[in-house]
């Protein structure tokens, strides 16, 4: 790892807006390629996440496999920290509170190549946007956005239409 700073499946919601976590302004080729991390079609490559806490060691491992296939092996470490990171922020904060609620949520991990970048990005249906805290270096939580942070070249939120949102990350491809 450095610091830095199964099958597709579908999507019904459009993109309202792009936020990166840093405030700067999105360049159109990187908005563009978020706009398809977070739409059906293009070569994403998704896995349905259950909402369960095993579920974080299937998408990593599904990350992991989608990034052998493109050859990309030099970048499974990083990749599957803020992957799982990121399912399991998703997890904690977007899922309902009432067990029986659960099993209809939906997250989905999803993975884009677009040279030169290739993003990962996790869809729920929560409202509440991603908020990076400073850590308490006593709890054993509050750290997954710092990680996320500084595995990868930017992080991110995008909205969704009429519900959601995804969370990204941007990883730059080796030369």
């Amino acid at each position: 790892m450095t610091s830095r700073r199964v099958s597709d499946d579908t999507l019904d919601n459009a993109v309202s807006d792009v936020s990166s976590a840093d405030g700067e302004p999105m360049d159109p080729f990187l908005a563009a390629a978020l706009r398809r991390l977070a739409t059906v079609g293009g070569p994403v490559a998704g896995f349905t996440v259950e909402p369960d806490p095993e579920s974080v060691t299937a998408a990593r491992h599904f990350a992991v496999a989608t990034l052998r296939a493109w050859n990309l092996a030099e970048l499974c470490d990083d990749v599957a920290l803020v992957a799982s990171e990121l399912v399991t922020n998703a997890l904690r904060h977007s899922l309902p509170a009432c067990p029986d609620e659960r099993a209809a949520a939906t997250i989905r991990l999803r993975l884009l190549r677009a040279a030169p970048y290739v993003l990962c990005g996790v869809v729920d249906s929560g409202a509440a946007l991603p908020l990076r805290r400073e850590p308490d270096y006593i709890a054993e939580s509050g750290r997954g956005l710092h990680i996320v942070e500084s595995f990868s070249a930017r992080w991110g939120w995008t909205r969704l239409d009429p519900v959601g949102k995804i969370v990204w990350a941007i990883f730059r491809l080796p030369r």
